[in-house]
Parts: C-alpha cells; sequence; structure tokens
C-alpha cells in the first residue's frame, strides 16, 4: 500500500462530520476525494451516510419520492420546539410536494430568464457604482465592499424591500444558516432562534402593507395572492418563504463571487486569460460553481431501503450528499482539481438537480457574471492583500473576509 493510499485510508477511517478539523474547513476535497476512492457510501458514527459520487447524488436529485427533503425528524433533536425549527422545516427547500410544489407555482415566473434578463440594467447601474466607490481605493475587502452588498440589493427589490429597511437582512441571514452547520452549540442556536423572531416581525408589517393592494407584482405579493385547488399559504409559510428566499439568494451569490474571485487570483494564468478574454465569463462562472460550490452539502431521507452498489441503507436514514465531492468526481470530470475556465460540458450540481432544483439559479448567475467580469475590467491586476479569512462552515463554502489590492 503506498503512503498515498495509506493516508486516504487513514482519512476515511476518522471521518465524521460532526467533528470535523480546521483541516477539513481549509481544504475539505482532500476527505472528499478519499471518501470517494475508498468508501463512496459512508457509514457516519451517528448511522447516517455520506455520499461523494456525482451519480449516488444525481440519482438521489432524480428520485424524490425515495429521497425526501422533508426535515422534522432530522432537525427536531437538534432544534427543539423553537423558530429555528418552525423556519427550517416550513421554507421551500425542505420540504416534499405538495408544499414545495404550491410554493413554486406561487413564486411563479418571478425568477424566470426573460424576468432576469430585465434586471440586467439595474444591476450593471448597481455593481458600477460598487466599483466607482472603489476606484480611489488601492486595497478593500472583497466580501464587505462588494460581493455581499449585490445579492441583498437584488433579492431586496424581489422583495420590494425598502432600501433603508435592508440593513438588517445580512446579519439575519448569517445566523439563520449558521445554525444548519453541524454541531452547532448553544450561542449560535440562540442568535440564529433571535434571527428568525426578528426577521418575522419585520415581515408581518410589510406583508400587512402588501394585503392592502395585491395588484404588485414583487414575489411576497405573488406568495400572497396565490391559491391552487383550494390551497393558500398560511400567513407563517409565507413569511418562511420570504425568509427562505433571502437566505438563499444572499449567501450563495455573495460564496460564488468571493470564491470565484479568490480562485482566480490563486490561479494568475487562468486570471490573466479571463481579464483578457472576459467572453469566457459564462463557462469561468460554471467553473466556479464546480470547483468552489457555495453549497458544499445537502441532505435527504430514505423513504424506503434503498441499495448502493451493495451498500444496503435502511428506510428513514439521513443521507449527506457532498456537492463538493461529487463536483470533482473523475468519472465526470476530466483534471476535476484544475481550474479551467473553457470547460464544457460542465454537469456540477452546484444548483442540485430535479424538483429541487436552484429556483434562482438564473438571478445567481448574471449576478456573478456581471460582477466578476465589470470587477476585472475596472481591475485587472487584483491581487490578494493579506490572508483571507473562510468561514468555518462545512455546508456553506465562502469567505467572510478577502483582503485585495489593485
Amino acid at each position: 500500500m503506498s503512503s498515498t493510499d495509506k493516508s486516504q485510508r487513514m482519512i476515511v477511517e476518522a471521518f465524521d462530520p460532526q467533528n470535523l478539523d480546521a483541516e477539513f474547513y481549509a481544504n475539505p476535497y482532500r476527505a472528499f476525494r478519499a471518501l470517494r476512492e475508498h468508501s463512496p457510501v459512508h457509514r457516519c458514527p451517528d448511522g447516517s451516510y455520506f455520499l461523494t459520487r456525482h451519480s449516488d447524488i444525481n440519482r438521489i436529485y432524480r428520485d424524490p419520492k425515495t429521497f425526501s427533503s422533508a426535515k422534522e425528524a432530522q432537525f427536531a433533536p437538534l432544534f427543539g420546539d423553537s423558530p429555528l425549527f418552525e423556519h427550517h422545516t416550513t421554507s421551500l427547500v425542505f420540504n416534499d410536494p405538495p408544499l414545495h410544489t404550491n410554493v413554486r407555482k406561487a413564486i411563479g415566473d418571478a425568477l424566470a430568464p426573460r424576468v432576469v434578463a430585465a434586471m440586467e440594467g439595474d444591476l450593471i447601474n448597481l455593481v458600477e457604482q460598487l466599483l466607482d466607490n472603489l476606484e480611489d481605493k488601492t486595497r478593500f475587502d472583497l466580501i464587505d465592499d462588494f460581493a455581499s452588498v449585490i445579492p441583498i440589493e437584488v433579492i431586496g427589490n424581489l422583495l420590494n424591500v425598502a432600501r433603508v429597511d435592508r440593513a438588517p437582512l445580512r446579519g439575519w441571514s448569517a445566523a439563520i444558516l449558521g445554525a444548519l452547520e453541524f454541531g452547532s452549540d448553544v450561542a449560535v442556536l440562540e442568535h440564529g432562534n433571535q434571527a428568525v423572531l426578528e426577521f418575522v416581525e419585520f415581515l408581518r408589517d410589510l406583508i400587512d402593507q402588501r394585503r392592502a393592494d395585491l395588484g404588485g407584482d414583487d414575489i411576497i405579493t405573488r406568495l400572497l395572492r396565490f391559491e391552487s385547488e383550494n390551497f393558500r399559504l398560511s400567513d407563517q409559510q409565507v413569511y418562511h418563504q420570504c425568509i427562505f428566499l433571502l437566505n438563499a439568494g444572499h449567501e450563495t451569490t455573495t460564496n460564488l463571487i468571493g470564491n470565484g474571485v479568490h480562485a482566480l487570483m490563486m490561479n494568475p494564468p487562468v486570471l490573466q486569460q479571463l481579464t483578457e478574454n472576459l467572453g469566457l465569463i459564462d463557462t469561468a462562472v460554471e467553473e466556479f460553481l464546480r470547483v468552489e460550490a457555495p453549497v458544499q452539502l445537502g441532505n435527504r431521507i430514505t423513504t424506503k431501503a434503498v441499495d448502493f452498489d451493495g451498500t444496503s441503507i435502511p428506510d428513514g436514514t439521513t443521507l449527506t450528499l457532498s456537492i463538493g465531492g461529487a463536483n470533482r468526481d473523475p468519472a465526470v470530470f476530466a483534471d476535476p482539481d484544475v481550474l479551467d475556465i473553457t470547460r464544457s460540458p460542465n454537469p456540477h450540481l452546484a444548483f442540485g438537480g430535479g424538483i429541487h432544483a436552484c429556483a434562482g439559479m438564473a438571478v445567481a448567475r448574471l449576478e456573478a457574471r456581471t460582477a466578476i467580469a465589470r470587477l476585472l475590467r475596472r481591475f485587472p491586476t487584483l491581487q490578494l492583500a493579506g490572508d483571507p479569512e473562510r468561514a468555518q462552515r462545512a455546508r456553506f463554502r465562502g469567505f467572510t473576509q478577502l483582503p485585495v489590492r489593485v
């Protein structure tokens, strides 16, 4: 047995998603590779399974009846009877049909490509204004000063939240999503619960205003107006879909922009390639999504006994889907650890698949390609200006600070 093989097997034997170390947060792909090669359907100490192959995860996405997204059983011991439990078991992403189907119908074409295309002019103006503000600086924080601002404005517009009221949104989003991490402590859970309560209170007044005039076309009004076969969303369901849309749209897009720019700065020849040919921005964004997926992990619950290559998994078992591992599966991607901004086709799983494919993927792609292309056009000599700080999260991969200089 080679030293590399021995090292990988040691990683597999020690792997427990409930007890991850700093090395994993810095670079999870070493562990994902070891698992994919030696234990692709890996039984964890708590009885759950951790899957890392592209084909297995794609199979799960395409069979929502066998692999449920409902999370009551998983979240009850984690959150108890709390605002976090109510939110995460009511929102779109953690539900099966019929609620999932009805919420997608209610949102309707508000996130359709033609509507997203009409957003481009305002988005360009926003990005250019942010870049104007950075023009005279020799260094800035890419996250605080640029990447995190863009999705808050975009989602704020989709929900029609007044600009002066948007300041708390980012903090609420971080607190609520942070509670989803493995092994969240009491302080993290309390912070998340308080964020849900404050967010719901914020939405009460907003929704009362919309009820007075249901003629608008924003997402909140669509949710309030929706009725299908005598089904209407309750007030609580409306609150939590709005919270979910803000959280999903903000965190993932901030991470996508930050991860993409960081990947370029770590690969100067690729940065130069894209700077000299911004026509590659579409395939570049797909490669950023593949190589550093903003959402690294997902979960499903088996609704019946299933088999993966001889591994029998019983009904009611939690599966953790390693999106980051699947996106570097050599069975699908040549040279999977290489950043190739011309890669095509690129069947990454960063946006999920099947009925749970990300509803806002067209918005995220537009934001990323607009932000990154215009950043590089304005600052073609962008470089790191210090040590970046990654969020210590396994589920959501991104930076809290990314200092750059121009």
